[in-house]
């Protein structure tokens, strides 16, 4: 048997195990998931006869060694800053690394000695990043194969609830960790290149610059920018390229009343409130609104963000229950984003039978022979519940497609990589079809942003 040591049973890691058990026969595999809750490393696991769950504890050395040292192949389902440790055991020991976090600038210094010993440490091989990765490659690599020129690229990502699930105000609710989602867009300004023209959007602005997408069948969502587009130049080898952004999906309307939130400071994460474990939903709100000896919390919230009588804004705060005096906090030294993320829990939280969503959405431009093209693709998926969701489905089976190539040594070349080879990308888009991850490709006229050249 071939040992596969995922470490992290949290909620992106169902449809990994899942899948890596199904296959785990016909595969030679035994999976060993490590976990601080030995109950969830164990809860997928139980009864299967070629699987276990183990209590691990990424900050005990001898514990963590031990583990990897016993594995042929490491998945590391860890928050991205933890990592750097895994990895660092896994070069001792020559041990592959998977992961689905974004390549951190400590492991890319790793990268030297994973080629030296052959090893293959594949990163941003989930959803987004991930996914978004490969179907933007195998698109811009056909493009590149019969001459074109890439003028313009946009990639767009979004995980949502879906459609028969939706049913607050804000048409959203936590499928992946909330507390990046009450964090997204902050650590600096959002860049982009738009028609030549290099733009920027401070986070104090980002959630009232958005755009407009049509998805067939599911209506008009709303795109903010992502923190930084710029980078995928060198990544996707668009050195040249004219138009390159790339954002966040929502629901029309989310971005508006998030930013809210944002002007009233309630997604800062830089303080601790020292009564915050005492503190009413009321009394945390009302911490960021002037002093009034007359004026109650609701009216000072009102004329505080300029919300009109018959605005839906008031709404979508009152479907909060953001002005409760009954519920408390109960957070010991939390910052405003710790906060505010216990009281979004209340109303976002996935129900058992809830389903998630995720939609994707890639714009291409290019010109060859003189013409300009534009191809659109766009992929839905919808989970089946709040345990096996889509975006548990979509980070985790590239990660265990990419596991097995690995084993099998279908994916050979070594060193700390983003899965953007051909000979990683083209075998795992193709298995993902067979799991209902497909993209529907269109050619639509090619529109851009300026298709005069007008300086914007």
């Amino acid at each position: 048997m071939r040992n596969i040591l995922i470490i992290g049973a949290g909620r992106s890691a169902t449809s990994l195990i899942k899948y890596l058990l199904e296959k785990s026969e016909a595969e030679e595999l035994f999976l060993t998931i490590g976990d601080l809750n030995v109950q969830n490393a164990q809860k997928f696991t139980s009864g299967h006869p070629n699987g276990r769950g183990i209590l691990l504890d990424v900050f005990n050395d001898p514990q963590r060694r031990e583990a990897v040292e016993n594995a042929d192949l490491v998945i590391s389902m860890l928050p991205a800053r933890f990592h750097i440790q895994v990895a660092k055991d896994c070069i001792e020991f020559g041990k592959h690394l998977v992961t689905a976090s974004y390549v951190s600038n400590e492991m890319k210094l790793l990268d030297p000695k994973a080629k030296a010993k052959g090893l293959v440490f594949m990163n941003e091989i989930g959803l987004d990043p991930g996914i978004d990765h490969m179907s933007a490659m195998q698109i811009i690599d056909r493009i590149k194969d019969k001459g074109g020129e890439m003028l313009l690229f946009e990639s767009f990502t979004g995980g949502l609830v879906a459609p028969e699930s939706d049913n607050n105000l804000w048409n959203y609710k936590f499928t992946w960790n909330p507390r990046n989602v009450v964090l997204a867009g902050q650590g600096g300004a959002a860049e982009f290149k738009q028609e030549g023209k290099y733009k920027y959007i401070p986070y104090n602005r980002l959630f009232r610059r958005t755009e407009f997408i049509e998805v067939d069948g599911y209506g008009k969502f709303e795109v903010y920018a992502n923190r930084n587009s710029l980078q995928y130049k060198a990544i996707y080898g668009l050195k040249d390229i004219l138009t390159l952004y790339r954002g966040t999906i929502r629901r029309v309307g989310f971005s508006k009343a998030w930013n809210m939130f944002v002007q009233l400071g309630l997604t800062d994460d830089t303080y601790k409130l020292p009564n915050s474990a005492t503190l009413t939903y009321r009394d945390f709100i009302n911490c960021f609104l002037p002093y009034s000896p007359t004026d109650s919390v609701e009216l000072k919230l009102r004329h505080s963000l300029k919300i009109d009588q018959d605005d839906l804004m008031w709404e979508k705060l009152v479907d909060l229950d953001i002005l409760s005096n009954q519920k408390v906090i109960g957070l010991k030294d939390a910052t405003p984003a710790q906060c505010l993320q216990k009281i979004l829990m209340d109303s976002w939280t996935l129900a058992p039978e809830d389903k998630d969503m995720i939609v994707m959405y890639h714009k291409f431009g290019y010109e060859l022979d003189g013409k300009k093209y534009q191809i659109d693709s766009n992929m839905i998926c919808i989970g089946d519940d709040q345990t096996y969701t889509s975006m548990a489905k979509t980070v985790g089976l590239p990660v265990a497609i990419a596991a097995i190539k690995i084993l099998n040594e279908e994916i050979t070349t070594p060193g700390v990589q983003l899965p953007i080879k051909r000979e990683v990308y083209e075998p795992i888009l193709k298995e993902l079809e067979a799991y209902g991850i497909n993209f529907t490709e269109r050619e639509v006229p090619y529109l851009g942003y300026n298709p005069e050249r007008v300086v914007g």
